[in-house]
């Protein structure tokens, strides 16, 4: 087995276990402090609690399955197989963990008397549930299939889409719940969510770009070719105070190589001139990809 397929193997179940663990944190904030506190959320999951708390009294788990499979049809001419794969064992991951831990968390009764924080801790474990799924490209299904469409086409961020999608549904919730305190309080747990979303994905994806100087610059651009697995571009410099002419690498890296590629100058110049910054978006092969909006040529008059 080439080292190519494992990498593309350990990715693929790294990628299923992050999905799994945000499902659970999603279920854990939905099972145990939304839905016993009659505080709706957004999404699919929102019309799931609408018509559990309605006179229907359709079980949220039987609801949420039901409609995604809809939804999952769209995904899959959309998105390709392989998200609409993961966002099906996101689903039923959901499902099974909600069906089977909801009445034992529900009975444990978490803030019961204090709403407001069963609102913001609910939401932080719903929406770092839903990022983490996003950043793995896996989904909780319902406005986040419509959300990862949106994204796929349009430089918008995720948390946005889907708070202009769910205030409709939040604020459906009136009319089942008669109370618009907590109306409110599903506006909060919509805010913190869209929050949770997009700080865990950019997270995700953030950048770093190194400027290197060294008298070694060979060596250390082939071990970060070869251990990071990163690109090196060597860019001729002259130092304006020695007057040297000098080679200086330029690498653009994910945030969380970063301890590496400083081991590698380390190991090889410890005296190395190290310039590391932030960037706000890397585009291209191994990062991410461009997203622009293609315009039909005008005609000619």
């Amino acid at each position: 087995m080439t080292n190519a397929v494992k990498t593309k193997i350990w990715n693929e179940v790294r990628d299923y276990a992050m999905v799994t663990v945000a499902m659970l944190s999603y279920c854990l904030g939905w099972s145990a402090f939304l839905l016993p506190n009659t505080i709706t959320t957004g999404g699919l999951a929102g019309i799931s609690s609408i018509l559990e708390w309605s006179p229907l009294h359709i079980p949220a788990q039987v609801s949420y399955f039901v409609i995604n499979a809809g939804l999952l049809v769209i995904a899959l001419v959309t998105l390709g197989w392989k998200f609409c794969v993961k966002t099906i064992y996101a689903v039923t991951v959901l499902t099974i963990s909600l069906s089977l831990i909801r009445d034992k968390v529900a009975a444990m009764h978490l803030l019961s008397d204090q709403p407001f924080m069963a609102a913001i801790i609910g939401a932080v474990f719903c929406g770092s549930g839903v990022g983490i799924g996003l950043a793995f490209r896996g989904s909780t299904g319902g406005t986040d299939i419509v959300a990862a469409i949106i994204n796929k086409y349009r430089d918008i961020s995720l948390g946005r889409i889907i708070m202009l999608l769910d205030v409709v549904i939040i604020s459906c919730s009136y009319f089942v719940l008669r109370d618009w305190e907590r109306v409110i309080y599903g506006y909060v747990v919509l805010y913190v969510t869209a929050f949770c979303i997009d700080q865990v994905v950019n997270s995700m994806r953030r950048s770093v770009q190194f400027f290197i100087i060294s008298e070694h610059y060979k060596e250390i651009g082939e071990r970060i070719n070869k251990e990071p697995r990163r690109g090196v571009t060597t860019i001729d410099a002259h130092g304006f105070y020695s007057g040297k002419e000098q080679k200086m690498l330029f690498v653009l890296a994910k945030r969380r190589e970063s301890s590496r590629i400083f081991q590698v100058i380390n190991d090889i110049d410890p005296s190395a001139f190290v310039s590391q910054s932030a960037v706000i978006g890397v585009y291209g092969e191994g990062f991410d990809r461009f997203k622009v909006k293609h315009r039909a040529p005008k005609p000619i008059k």
